[in-house]
């Protein structure tokens, strides 16, 4: 049996989610020769880890109220008297993370699993990375970091995992990545990245209003609590980040070109969010219809992706053909399309859900298991 020690940061919705994945595949990895040892979990505050990480682990009746706890949303450190485990707080905790990764890192390994959705963590990953653990990240922050960070954090690519930082559980890293390695060069990528964004462009397709279809998105869920964390366009720009790097552009943040879906004065800082919703939304409605019609006119549709070029990476409502992938989404799936040297006539097109806390945490789950031959 191939045991892989593992610490997980962030308890949301998809490290709670992974965490369940880890309890009800168990006897699924026990045929596969493999056991997942969970030697401690972390949230913003504090770390509890199982009393010895080197023999012992955190057992899956502990993890099942680990899950309970953070749904309720309460700290960790109510557990603090609930079986054999210790607790530290931060910033002690960070530091006894860095510990624990240079202990393991000598002896069994480790897989750290970063869930969490902050971008404090990417000096922690570079700390575990040097100790020789390995990385597997749903976090997207790390990675659109400085170019300096992303290069120390990739350094070992062999030991660092990030499938779902992109599309959720769709497999948009490990398909660009065997292209890549086979030598043929990828000249064209675009990309609906945003199943929020994929929704609310396919409505307002019909003729409904952009009003009324992002209000309509906020109440199925769709949308974060503010909208405007989608409608602002920078969680895909993130993406598109990551994709660019990975085709080898040396580019950060700031220089992508991002198309915001409302203006400066309604941003957050300006206008509450009720305000927003009630107010200042109808108020795009007439921009948005005269570029559906043009679109419609012309036999296209609009479309909310991300486009990544030779040397290029914008993020923003493009007009594509009614016949394309693209031109075809309907509601909140991923679709990216990929073109390069053997898929030059008709692009490569992944597509499915590219959201929710399930898929992405079987998309973590996958990658630790990738990475199995690393471990004794």
């Amino acid at each position: 049996m191939k045991t892989i020690p593992l610490l997980l940061m962030g308890c949301g919705g998809v490290g709670r989610q992974l965490l369940q994945h880890i309890i009800s595949c168990r006897s699924l990895h026990a045929k596969q020769g493999v056991h997942l040892r969970v030697v401690g979990v972390c949230d913003s505050k504090s770390l509890l880890i199982a009393s010895d990480v080197l023999t012992m682990e955190l057992d899956d009746i502990f993890l099942t109220e680990v899950c309970g706890v953070k749904l309720k949303g309460s700290s960790l450190l109510t557990l603090n008297n609930y079986g054999e485990c210790k607790v530290f707080s931060n910033p002690e905790a960070m530091r006894k993370v860095i510990d624990i990764a240079a202990l393991l890192g000598r002896s069994t390994g480790l897989a750290f699993i970063d869930c969490s959705a902050s971008s404090e963590t990417v000096g922690v990953l570079n700390r575990v990375v040097d100790s020789g653990c390995c990385v597997v990240m749903a976090n997207k922050k790390p990675l659109t970091s400085s170019m300096e960070d992303y290069d120390k954090l990739l350094a070992c690519p062999r030991r660092v995992r990030y499938e779902s930082t992109v599309g959720a559980g769709l497999p948009v890293i490990a398909s660009l990545n065997r292209i890549l390695s086979s030598g043929d060069p990828v000249h064209h990528i675009v990309g609906s990245l945003s199943g929020t964004l994929g929704y609310v462009m396919s409505e307002v397709e019909e003729g409904k209003p952009f009003s009324q279809v992002v209000k309509s998105a906020k109440s199925l869920g769709y949308t974060e609590p503010d909208p405007r964390d989608d409608l602002s366009g920078t969680d895909v720009a993130r993406k598109a980040l990551i994709l660019a790097r990975l085709l080898g552009q040396q580019i950060d943040l700031n220089s992508i070109k991002v198309e915001s879906l409302y203006p400066k004065e309604m941003g957050p800082n300006i206008m509450p969010v009720d305000d927003f919703l009630e107010n200042g939304l109808p108020l795009l409605d007439k921009d948005i219809r005269e570029r559906v019609e043009k679109a419609t006119s012309n036999g296209n549709v609009l479309r909310y992706v991300c486009v990544i070029e030779d040397s290029s990476c914008e993020v923003g409502i493009q007009e594509l053909p009614k016949t394309s992938a693209l031109g075809r989404l309907r509601g909140s799936d991923n679709v990216l399309e990929i073109s390069s040297r053997c898929y030059s006539q008709q692009p490569l097109v992944i597509q499915g859900a590219g959201a929710g806390n399930d898929t992405t945490a079987a998309g973590v789950l996958a990658d630790i298991l990738e990475i199995q031959d690393l471990f004794h």
